[in-house]
């Protein structure tokens, strides 16, 4: 039995317990009070006594509204139709939000800047949304210029070293998972998730993809860039993100 209550009230589960079980309940020790901490704004702690709490739905309609400021002035919505911006501001908006807020341990109290949360750059939900959308724009590409990706004789392929790096990354999802589910840790995930980003974007820089001349490695790239999407993709639907196709 997990209980999700701030850590304000440390000690009220620490008792409870106790009592649970000297009154003979024997899952009274097991009880797990999930003691998460404070967010704060800039501008101080919120208290409701000071009528300086934030309304979650106001706060999520700013960071939409944000999200879609920032595309305007960064030029990404001058070939969408208004229908797909706003979608795509909600996507980024919700998973700005969301990501900032998940990636610190949620036992600490944390500062929440919401135009911190909204860069597109560094540890945030946008910047690995970006990335997302960045290797969807390269499968389109490699869909209409008639490139099929195979698995066959890739067993042969000498690989770059930013490409084992990336390989490596990618086959320590499953241990992240189960230890952020043995830690009660969402933000093992969302780390997780920035750096195989990181990882994905050097590799990006380095290696060409859709003009690489050897056939066998263009198949690879694609097929590894693929990996690394879905790989996105699941681990921030966990978290309760959704990832745009486009940006």
């Amino acid at each position: 039995m997990i209980f999700v209550v701030g850590n304000e009230q440390n000690y009220h589960f620490q008792v409870l317990s106790i009592l649970l079980d000297k009154l003979g309940f024997k899952w009274g020790k097991d009880l797990v009070h999930f003691s998460y901490g404070m967010v704060e704004l800039p501008s101080g702690k919120m208290k409701s006594r000071e009528g300086t709490v934030v309304d979650a739905d106001d706060l999520m309609a700013k960071m939409i509204d944000d999200a879609y400021h920032m595309m305007q002035d960064m030029g990404k919505t001058s070939d969408l139709s208004t229908d797909e911006a706003h979608e795509i501001a909600r996507k980024v908006g919700l998973g700005a939000l969301k990501y900032f807020i998940l990636k610190v341990d949620a036992r600490k109290n944390m500062l929440f800047n919401p135009a911190e949360s909204i860069d597109f750059n560094g540890n945030t939900g946008p910047f690995i949304q970006y990335t997302y959308a960045r290797i969807a724009s390269v499968m389109r590409k490699a869909a209409e210029a008639r490139i099929n990706i195979t698995h066959d004789t890739l067993d042969t392929l000498s690989l770059e070293d930013k490409e084992t790096d990336l390989i490596l990354r990618l086959r320590q999802f499953p241990a992240t998972l189960k230890q952020a589910a043995t830690d009660y840790s969402p933000s093992g995930i969302a780390n997780y998730c920035y750096e195989l980003t990181k990882a994905y974007n050097q590799f990006y820089h380095d290696h060409s993809i859709l003009h690489e001349t050897d056939p066998l490695k263009q198949q690879f790239r694609l097929l590894l860039s693929q990996t690394v999407a879905t790989t996105l993709r699941n681990a921030m639907g966990l978290l309760g993100i959704e990832m745009p196709e486009r940006m």
